[in-house]
């Protein structure tokens, strides 16, 4: 019926190949041991020997890794990590590109710059011509309405006598209504 075909993956004895693409490998001995995800560990080429920082401190004179000590969040009156387009705050101060100001005080202030369009789509239009020949239906589908909103919101902060301006693009009505909302939690930070 059908010839038998060698296997293209089988050892030159015709047994299944090794671990490899399309064939399970077996679990590590213990977790962060080479396997899946896992680079394997290859021996250092001879007479090389491995520094710290490039100071020149053999590694087995250092003492054991430990991990980096990250400090600590400033305390104070600071709020939750808030972010609006390039303005973060963080901790007691405004972090933004042109440089960080104090949170107390500060005046934010959004202006709007986005408009929603409200109209007919092409495709309901045709589907009008289309179902109107055939039946007086078709002019229901020119009641089909698409909403698009185009522009941005505009947010402000001024404090410490330093202003910086970010543009949020609006992708949709309710942007703006949520751009004040966080703005009013900034403001409430602020104080």
């Amino acid at each position: 019926m059908s010839d038998q075909q060698p296997n293209p993956y089988a050892n030159d004895n015709g047994a299944p190949g090794n671990a490899s693409y399309g064939y399970p490998q077996p679990y590590p001995a213990a977790p962060g041991s080479a396997g899946y995800g896992y680079p394997q560990a290859t021996p250092p080429a001879p007479g090389y020997q491995p520094t710290v920082g490039g100071a020149g401190i053999p590694a087995q004179a250092q003492p054991p890794m430990q991990p980096p000590a990250y400090p600590a969040a400033p305390q104070g009156a600071g709020g939750s990590g808030l972010a609006l387009g390039d303005i973060t705050i963080a901790g007691d101060q405004i972090i933004t590109p042109s440089g960080a100001m104090p949170l107390k005080g500060a005046m934010w202030n959004a202006s709007d710059f986005s408009r929603t369009e409200t109209k007919i789509p092409t495709h309901a239009v045709v589907l009008a011509i289309v179902f109107f020949l055939f039946c007086l239906l078709g002019l229901l589908f020119l009641l089909m309405k698409e909403k698009t909103t185009t522009g941005y919101i505009q947010v402000t902060v001024t404090s410490g006598g330093r202003h910086h301006s970010t543009m949020i693009p609006a992708v949709d009505a309710g942007t703006f209504p949520w751009v004040m909302n966080q703005i009013n939690y900034a403001r409430s930070l602020s104080i």
